[in-house]
């Protein structure tokens, strides 16, 4: 984790304008859901800070994207809606261009990295898009549109640095602060910088003072990079697929020079914790960007704690078996779930008096392994691994004293 204040240049030639967001709003306003910004206690007590929470992942496509492509799809000549468009895109943009291309009956073309998750192609291409899949990466990808883009004379809609996408991307920040009028800090992901470009650009024309924090996960400090003058490693696999871009836009890092006022990485466990706590305590399915700026407020509680604070829960789109992944190491880390390793002698009834001390201290087991073969114990000792839930971590200790009491060796299998 890394934090740095910037000090902010004046946004003097920005090709966006509050003026541009709000034609942006009454263009695209009958065509998205006008998702609500509401507080939560739960989170604001955890954090010290007033939490207000943006649920972007309730539009039709489960993210903000389809803000700032429905703007530019209805701002095309007849004559480029006829021939095409083609983007590049992890995901979400993808799929606002694809279900906005298709209601307005304009050809869609999305070319995907190949690390994509599945539910993100099989959702673009559920709305009729031609989905193309190449390279490793974003960037990999976004060179593949463009020589498309050449060959068959589409016209190209840019996931984040172009200036009518950044404009529907600010919509966002004029429902929160028309909801919320209160909030002084915002706190949003950034990616290619489309989001945190079209919110800055609201939120100090309205509010001059409010504080712009841009949330980067720490596998990808693209923007990072480029405002701190630094040159810390893009690379890995992240929760947060939708923001793992290796580098942001020309136009957008004009943008968060001008108008953002800090930015800070978040790991990958924060994540994972920012995402399991919100199905926890909103019931609400975030994506691991989507989390990012819940992520922000545990890891840099003393940057947020006594602030009013708008986070963005900017997409929702996280395949299922990796939520299920993200939940079940939230419970392991927080002692509810375990693996309990335990040496035993192999002979009958010792695995019995193990149970028991189990159903002395109340925790319920779900699997057990035996190992035999592959221990360097001698041949008649045997480890036994014991999936088992608890109530919490306390309870867990609870668990292992009793253990270590009734003479067993006994450790704790743990999580990277």
């Amino acid at each position: 984790m890394a934090s740095e204040t910037i000090l902010s240049e004046p946004a003097l030639s920005l090709p966006v304008t509050l003026d541009d967001v709000r034609a942006a709003a009454a263009r695209i306003g009958d065509s998205i859901v006008r998702t609500p910004t509401l507080v939560s206690q739960t989170l604001s007590k955890l954090t010290g800070a007033k939490v207000y929470l943006k649920f972007e992942n309730l539009q039709f496509t489960a993210a903000y994207k389809e803000r700032g492509a429905l703007n530019t799809l209805l701002l095309m000549s007849a004559e480029a809606r006829a021939k095409g468009v083609i983007a590049a895109s992890a995901g979400n943009h993808a799929q606002g261009l694809a279900y906005h291309g298709a209601r307005l009956g304009i050809p869609v073309t999305i070319v995907m990295p190949e690390p994509t998750p599945t539910v993100k192609v099989m959702q673009t291409e559920g709305h009729g898009a031609t989905v193309v899949m190449f390279g490793e990466t974003f960037d990999a990808a976004y060179a593949h549109a463009r020589q498309l883009e050449v060959e068959r004379g589409l016209t190209f809609v840019h996931p984040f640095d172009q200036a009518d996408i950044i404009a529907g991307q600010g919509t966002v920040a004029l429902e929160m602060l028309e909801d919320a009028p209160d909030i002084d800090t915002l706190a949003i992901p950034i990616g290619g910088g489309g989001l945190i470009s079209g919110m800055g650009t609201v939120a100090k024309a309205l509010k001059p003072d409010v504080e712009l924090i841009g949330i980067q996960a720490e596998l990808y400090p693209g923007m990072y990079n480029i405002i701190k003058g630094v040159d810390l490693p893009c690379t890995g696999d992240t929760l947060a697929e939708g923001i793992a871009v290796k580098q942001p836009g020309d136009l957008t890092r004009q943008f968060v020079k001008a108008l953002v006022d800090d930015i800070v990485l978040v790991g990958e466990r924060g994540l994972e914790e920012a995402v399991s706590l919100l199905l926890q305590i909103e019931k609400t399915v975030v994506e691991g960007a989507g989390a990012a700026g819940l992520a922000a407020l545990l890891a840099y509680p003393e940057r947020f704690r006594g602030k009013t604070v708008g986070i963005v829960l900017c997409g929702g789109n996280i395949d299922t078996r990796l939520l299920a992944n993200v939940l079940l190491r939230d419970l392991a880390r927080s002692g509810r779930l375990a693996r309990v390793r335990v040496r035993l002698q192999d002979r009958p009834g010792a695995l019995f008096h193990v149970a028991r001390i189990f159903h002395e201290q109340q925790v319920n087991i779900i699997e057990i392994y035996h190992q035999r073969v592959f221990t360097s114990l001698p041949a008649k000792g045997l480890i036994t691994d014991i999936e088992c839930e608890t109530r919490d971590g306390a309870h867990l200790d609870r668990l292992m004293e009793g253990l270590r009491e009734g003479g067993y060796e006994v450790s704790l299998v743990e999580l990277a």
